[in-house]
């Protein structure tokens, strides 16, 4: 898969794409990702980006110009119009299912801003529009990072183990269950019997019971829209008795 990443900070980006699964996925072939300098298609001396806003009002906004023509080139690169998504705090709530349906794209071009916002214009470019979050950030470079790596997940091969992704938290709608490894013990603090018993099918029903329980003491919103079974909704019975009603969703 090839992401074009266009931003005024691609140094930001280095560190994160030399080290770990990005690094991995990108010397195996599975990713590319070319860091495209937003600065690079400025004509003025100052290479600007950014002006005062139209109508007065705090802080810089980045200029339509340089942004429209870093995507033209991309679409050159290309050879096709790019599939382009624009981080910005008013997008839709960035989810593991999106992650999921962007690794199935022709590629990516991800649009980081900076300042205080975009020129509007500039969102004729997307085709989609991303938030990870309710919160404002100095630039869309983390959240870009953030997207560029959930969406890695996904590329068949990145993660090596078929199954890796599909057991991630919210893959299923849930919460991912405890985990553990050696030592068996700890500080007194052993590891489940059943996790130690080598009964599969014990070890199975015991994880889908201890994520649903995590789900429920912890995010029970995610119930609603989950894909349960008649079995999930038995757990959950077994659940509500053996811990009392979830407590309310922090806001």
């Amino acid at each position: 898969m090839k992401v074009y990443v266009l931003t005024l900070f691609p140094e930001m980006f280095r560190s994160v794409l030399g080290s770990s699964i990005l690094k991995r996925a990108q010397d195996e072939g599975f990713l590319e990702v070319v860091l495209v300098n937003i600065r690079d298609f400025a004509h003025d001396a100052h290479r600007t980006v950014d002006d005062y806003p139209y109508g007065g009002g705090p802080g810089m906004v980045m200029k339509p110009e340089p942004v429209y023509e870093a995507v033209e080139w991309v679409a050159q690169d290309l050879g096709r119009k790019p599939y382009v998504v624009l981080m910005t705090p008013q997008g839709m709530r960035f989810n593991a299912k999106m992650a999921e349906s962007l690794a199935r794209a022709d590629g990516l071009t991800l649009v980081a801003g900076h300042y205080e916002g975009f020129d509007e214009r500039i969102r004729f470019l997307a085709d989609m529009e991303i938030s990870i979050g309710d919160f404002v950030l100095t630039g869309g470079e983390i959240p870009a990072m953030a997207v560029l790596d959930a969406v890695s997940r996904f590329i068949p091969g990145v993660l090596g183990h078929t199954d890796s992704a599909g057991n991630d938290s919210f893959s299923d709608g849930l919460l991912e269950g405890p985990q553990y490894t050696r030592p068996p013990e700890y500080r007194g603090m052993k590891v489940p019997d059943v996790l130690q018993s080598g009964d599969y099918g014990r070890i199975r029903r015991w994880q889908r019971k201890e994520a649903l329980r995590r789900t429920y003491l912890r995010r029970p919103d995610l119930l609603a829209d989950a894909c349960l079974t008649f079995e999930d909704r038995c757990f959950l019975q077994e659940i509500l008795s053996e811990e009392g009603p979830a407590r309310e969703e922090e806001g």
